[in-house]
């Protein structure tokens, strides 16, 4: 058993968007219902679509605001699918044709089905992504003064585009630590729907030069969210109240009475918190055609529910693994966007100890010499992070003839230096599969003359040892508070994940590299 319990929250769904799960039904071609013109950033009436996962990744967008919601919005969606959930704490019993997930910190989480004709020293199938994205954070001291104005102390996290954080309407959503009247602790998920905070911009009138010099916030100074003109009397202790006009207060009590009636408990119970910013516009579609998907977290939500979702679909029935001779295997880990280096993040060790717990677990004493080793010389990786998309108005910061646009399906990363973990022979395979399924697929490589990020590719295939292809979702704005993807990329990634789950290792058999 776990040695927290996570309840996931759900409060009403904001006004402008709950996305509904009526989505998953043809949308009508006459004059739209209010449901589906909730899916909408426009009012037009939407032309009837093919089967999509589009309408579930909108919802699983609108309900992880964190890469805590985004963990337990997997976990719940993995349980209702039939999979077991694991503890590392404990023992693994598992079997041949048997579907498990397991999470850490509650923002990691590794999910697997094994196949029924498994056999010692086979290999694992498996893809990777990340739940985190770039955002402002609460500091441990989060309550600021400043000229008689409530406001709260935030930090960046990750290479986020802050100057698009500015006069959103912004919210808190995280986890809290409650103290219970037994002593007890408890971890529980909260997120205040409601507008709540601001980052207000200065006018133009006291700031005359922002559109010739360009908008240059200072990032401690000028990127403190607004809370409130003044301190409101709540019910909070005495304590509490004397120092409600000094910044030795960790927290402002107004914030702390919010997250109290949020969560249903008292103030004095909340005893740690981890909160991060987020923007309260929900996802949804928008576009002349209705073929965008405009969201906060795309980056890299969207490869993680499709990752997800392809796992879930391709092992539903039990003859879907019946001649399956490897593992599948989701991988989602946090921090990605501040280099991994945690024990949620992908520079742990955590796919490599489930890897060898899985195989232990399934020996039954016919181990063999080398099974773990020989396991990961038969695995390969797709680690899935989104790509920057050809941008209409900056098409000069692609490479000529590597230049990935909306609509037009997957993108392979290619990197001589090893930002990404592409081989010739990792592309060719996971090309293939795109060819037998007639999918789109695109190819990047980075100009000469600029920078080149990186993924969890090059972390794992080095420090698992196993072979991996980078491939991304191609989109706009990137690291904004604000994305946007085309809806046929989502659909064709998830049919080339979850051929790529149902056929590889078909496919691999068929090419030798080592020999």
């Amino acid at each position: 058993m776990a040695l927290l319990r996570l309840h996931l929250l759900r409060p009403p769904p904001h006004p402008l968007a709950a996305v509904s799960s009526s989505w998953r039904r043809a949308l009508p071609t006459a004059a739209p219902t209010a449901t589906a013109s909730r899916l909408l950033c426009s009012s037009q009436p939407a032309a009837a679509p093919s089967p999509s996962i589009v309408g579930g990744l909108l919802d699983y967008l609108n309900e992880s605001w964190t890469q805590f919601h985004a963990t337990a919005e997997a976990k719940r969606q993995l349980l209702a699918a039939g999979f077991e959930l694991l503890s590392e704490n404990d023992d693994w019993d598992l079997q041949p044709g048997g579907r498990y997930f397991f999470t850490r910190n509650m923002s990691c989480l590794v999910a697997f089905a094994v196949g029924e004709k498994y056999r010692v020293g086979n290999g694992f199938n498996i893809i990777a992504a990340h739940t985190d994205s770039p955002c402002l954070k609460l500091k441990p001291r989060s309550a600021s003064f400043k000229s008689g104005h409530q406001m709260i102390n935030v930090q960046t996290y990750g290479g986020g585009l802050w100057h698009t954080w500015f006069d959103r309407d912004l919210t808190l959503a995280g986890r809290v630590i409650l103290k219970a009247s037994d002593g007890s602790f408890a971890h529980k998920l909260v997120k205040v729907s409601r507008p709540l905070i601001r980052v207000p911009t200065l006018a133009i009138h006291l700031d005359r030069t922002v559109n010739s010099d360009g908008f240059k916030p200072n990032l401690e100074n000028h990127l403190a969210p607004l809370l409130a003109t003044k301190y409101e009397d709540t019910t909070v202790n005495s304590d509490e109240k004397k120092g409600s006009n000094s910044s030795k207060i960790a927290h402002h009590p107004l914030l702390l009475q919010i997250l109290s009636e949020e969560i249903g408990c008292g103030i004095d119970e909340i005893i740690g918190m981890e909160l991060n910013v987020c923007d309260t516009q929900p996802s949804c579609l928008g576009g002349g055609n209705n073929e965008f998907i405009y969201s906060g977290r795309l980056d890299n939500l969207a490869s993680c529910y499709c990752a997800l979702r392809s796992l879930m679909d391709s092992s539903k029935m039990s003859e879907e693994l019946s001649n399956e001779k490897a593992i599948r295997m989701v991988a989602l880990f946090d921090n990605e966007e501040v280099g991994s280096d945690s024990m949620q993040g992908a520079g742990a060790p955590t796919m490599f100890h489930a890897m060898r717990r899985i195989v232990d677990s399934l020996m039954h004493q016919s181990m063999g010499e080398g099974a773990l080793e020989r396991a990961i010389s038969s695995s390969f990786l797709v680690s899935a992070d989104m790509a920057h998309a050809l941008h209409p108005n900056y098409p000069d910061k692609h490479e000529e003839y590597h230049r990935p646009e909306l609509q037009k399906g997957l993108v392979i990363k290619h990197n001589a230096n090893q930002r990404y973990a592409t081989s010739a022979v990792t592309a060719f395979l996971f090309k293939e599969i795109a060819r037998i399924h007639n999918l789109p697929v695109q190819e990047f490589v980075v100009r000469n003359d600029m920078g080149c990020g990186s993924t969890i590719g090059p972390i794992l295939a080095s420090g698992v040892g196993i072979r991996t292809v980078d491939c991304g979702i191609p989109q706009l704005s990137m690291h904004s508070v604000r994305e946007m993807c085309g809806k046929e990329d989502i659909d064709s990634t998830y049919k080339h994940f979850k051929a790529f789950f149902e056929m590889f290792s078909d496919i691999d058999r068929k090419l030798s590299v080592d020999f």
